[in-house]
């Protein structure tokens, strides 16, 4: 069955894509998500819960020469997203495969194709440690939260089966040493992750609605590099500071976000609702987040 579409325009006319009338449909989360991965030309990176591909489409048009995978289990939405990399010519280095976030194992592209001949499609296998970078948008709305009556959108959005937990770990497996796992959740939900990412480091960046009101959305960057304390025999006073300004706090407890720094963040919007200057620049303009405090 073909589902309907609209045809939307992101960075500015840059990116063009199908997306579903119904269902899931990307928007700022997707494009700041993709501003903060620190890919460079030449990264493999991955990107979890792909939908119909804006996030690493956008990717693909900010940094040259990257290669994208992207994994997804609703097959509609596989299908669209490869014709929506070949619409931009980014067929060649961004491939959409049908499968499970937890699992990274997922059927080639052949399958959402048409492919035909009666027997099952080879697998896409992802192998631990394969990326430079990995990226998500989990399902982090609670089990709680107001049921969609849009199946396609209740599974991208509300969290029935700790996602949040889930994807980290298993985005933490897929990435290299040394690379980095980067996603976008809700403020409220923060600390899973952090408490997913026991043994790595990274940084928290809110994403303010305005100057002085508390973010509803923050970008989470883990550094897949074990954190490094001094000595105990560099004297306890070191040992104790290097803690404090890896739990990102000025004191207090050090456990829940050890090896955390919070950025400023970015504004989104202006006192009068106009979109800030900074955030023109993602949004419209796709250039990269710097989340490094």
């Amino acid at each position: 069955m073909t589902i309907a579409v609209t045809l939307d325009r992101f960075l500015n006319g840059r990116i063009t894509v199908a997306q579903p009338v119904s269902g899931f449909r990307a928007g700022h989360d997707s494009l700041l998500l993709a501003a903060a991965v620190p890919a460079e030309p030449n990264s493999s990176v991955l990107e979890l819960g792909s939908g119909a591909g804006v996030a690493s489409l956008c990717l693909a048009a900010r940094v040259p020469d990257i290669r994208i995978t992207g994994i997804e289990i609703d097959p509609e939405l596989v299908r669209l997203a490869n014709e929506n990399a070949a619409r931009n010519a980014f067929a060649d280095r961004v491939l959409f495969v049908l499968g499970e976030a937890e699992t990274s194992i997922g059927r080639s592209a052949a399958a959402t194709r048409g492919a035909s001949g009666g027997g099952q499609p080879p697998q896409h296998l992802i192998g631990s440690e394969s990326f430079d970078h990995v990226f998500f948008n989990p399902p982090f709305h609670p089990n709680s939260a107001h049921v969609s009556p849009v199946a396609a959108r209740d599974r991208a959005t509300r969290d029935t089966s700790d996602a949040v937990r889930a994807w980290t770990g298993r985005a933490l497996a897929l990435a290299r040493d040394g690379g980095t796992v980067t996603a976008i959740i809700r403020a409220d939900r923060v600390e899973e992750i952090v408490d997913a990412s026991r043994g790595y480091g990274g940084v928290l960046f809110p994403l303010l609605p305005r100057l002085g009101v508390t973010p509803k959305r923050v970008i989470v960057q883990i550094k897949k590099s074990p954190i490094v304390f001094p000595s105990p025999l560099e004297g306890e006073g070191a040992h104790s500071a290097a803690k404090q300004r890896a739990s990102g706090r000025k004191g207090g407890d050090t456990q829940s976000n050890l090896g955390f720094v919070t950025a400023a963040g970015l504004i989104l919007h202006e006192a009068d609702g106009r979109s800030s200057e900074a955030a023109e620049a993602v949004l419209r303009h796709g250039k990269s987040l710097t989340l490094a405090p």
